[in-house]
């Protein structure tokens, strides 16, 4: 067997590679020893000829080498995959005990950097974004199938970072059959998604145990309605009821839970979880009509259409509308009290419409920084969102915001939601910070695995 081409590395880089970072960037390469071909494996040395790691190579991408393996004589076939496969599968059952829908597979923090699978139960959603996967597909869905036995493997390759690798964008049934629409099960609600047209691979898994955060914002608002628990006698004889201000019986079963606002809202995961942790109403927007028909269908299949309402529209244009509205009222309500100093004539209607508030704000928006270029802008937009919600929260209720752009990093983010919080008279209180779920490790320095940010803040006027 002849020698493995390697990849020389320059003396002057950083030690990245000696600190597990996955990727080789063409700046950080001296020289090329052999002539591999695209997608190959090559190894990694240091300028000094010792060996650090092995990779697949690409000439044409500005990440010039993916790491695979630490061991000189890795082959990427079939075995290779299989053994990758059963490694990621036992961590998901250790971490993500009975649940069968998950990422399977997370590019380099399962060590298969440029491969994602999403597990639908029985349906497997394969990703490939780049040239060292593409060329192996045939051995990866051989050994899916080896380890998983789906009943179908369905391919969503439509990124553009392919293009950058110099592939073509790419969908369609890869092995078996899949249905378009799958259901699954996640902290014990149905969920269907729809794997050919929905957003990425059809889900966010990454949100699962964030979703599962919000339980203990639902309830505990009926006191602000005036309802208080109090002993009734019934014909059952005496019974502790809650009870309005008036003292009757209030029969909403829902009344001590929270309003809530959930804003780019996709299959209405949040507003899910809203509606199982005792939310009273819960108002699910989205910019595309797609998402919302697919929230409806998921809002029905729990059993929770009653309290859901459905909003098509951009949310920075809602929210604002809101804060017109709201401010249009407070103007009023100053001007026709006895010691308003505004006057203004109260008896006109109010011209904007809107001016609704909500106990728990929720906003899980789209990355606005794809690329570093892009991060003065994503500021704005992260500050502008965050302003428009925080002046709709009720006194004393939640933010619940989100960021999955990767150029905003944890202290941008938090800046921005401070700027915002000042702009607003708001204090804030950090009531929790997290990242992605289980199923979606990180390896340690690697600050590329670290894109989503997820924090709940009470919201106090000062």
């Amino acid at each position: 067997m002849h020698p493995r081409p390697q990849v020389v590395l320059t003396r002057s880089r950083k030690k990245r590679t000696e600190r597990s970072h996955p990727w080789v960037y063409q700046s950080e390469i001296e020289r090329i020893v052999g002539q591999p071909e695209p997608g190959a494996l090559v190894d990694v040395v240091t300028d000094k000829g010792k060996y650090l790691a092995t990779g697949y190579y690409n000439a044409a991408s500005q990440i010039t080498v993916r790491i695979v393996s630490y061991e000189p004589a890795v082959q990427m076939d079939t075995a290779y995959f299989a053994a990758r496969f059963r490694d990621a599968l036992k961590h998901r059952q250790r971490f993500l005990s009975g649940a069968t829908a998950y990422r399977f597979v997370y590019g380099e923090a399962d060590f298969l950097p440029g491969l994602v699978v999403d597990r639908f139960d029985d349906i497997l959603v394969v990703q490939i974004v780049t040239l060292g996967m593409d060329v192996r597909r045939e051995a990866i869905i051989e050994a899916l199938v080896q380890v998983l036995e789906p009943a179908g493997i369905y391919e969503r390759s439509d990124v553009p970072i392919r293009e950058r690798e110099g592939l073509e964008q790419r969908t369609g049934l890869l092995f078996g059959e899949c249905p378009r629409h799958v259901q699954v099960q996640e902290n014990g609600l149905t969920i269907e998604v729809d794997i050919v047209e929905g957003q990425k691979t059809g889900y966010f898994f990454d949100q699962r145990e964030n979703r599962a955060s919000i339980e203990p914002l639902m309830t505990g608002w009926g006191e602000r309605s005036g309802i208080r628990m109090q002993e009734v006698d019934t014909e059952q004889g005496n019974q502790t009821l809650p009870v309005n201000a008036k003292g009757k019986p209030v029969t909403f079963p829902w009344w001590d839970g929270a309003t809530v606002l959930e804003c780019f809202a996709h299959t209405g995961s949040f507003t899910l979880h809203a509606c199982k942790y005792g939310a009273k109403s819960v108002t699910c927007l989205d910019i595309s009509d797609h998402a919302i028909q697919s929230a409806k269908r998921n809002v029905e299949l729990n059993g929770f259409t009653e309290r859901v309402e459905f909003v098509v529209a951009d949310a920075f244009e809602y929210l604002r509308m809101q804060v017109r509205g709201q401010e249009e009222r407070l103007e009023r309500a100053s001007a026709a009290s006895p010691t308003g100093k505004k006057k203004m004539d109260t008896s006109k209607p109010i011209t904007a419409s809107g001016g609704r508030t909500w106990d728990v704000v929720i906003l899980d928006p789209p990355a606005f920084a794809k690329t570093k270029g892009a991060v003065e802008g994503a500021y704005r937009g992260y500050k502008d969102i965050n302003l428009q919600g925080l002046k709709l929260v009720n006194e004393g209720g939640y933010l619940v915001t989100a960021s999955c752009s990767y150029h905003m990093r944890p202290d941008l983010f938090m800046n921005a939601v401070l700027d915002a919080a000042q702009d607003a008279g708001k204090v804030l209180r950090l009531i929790e910070w997290r990242t992605a779920g289980k199923d979606h490790p990180q390896i340690a320095g690697v600050d590329e695995g670290h894109y989503l940010k997820f924090a709940v803040f009470e919201v106090r006027s000062k």
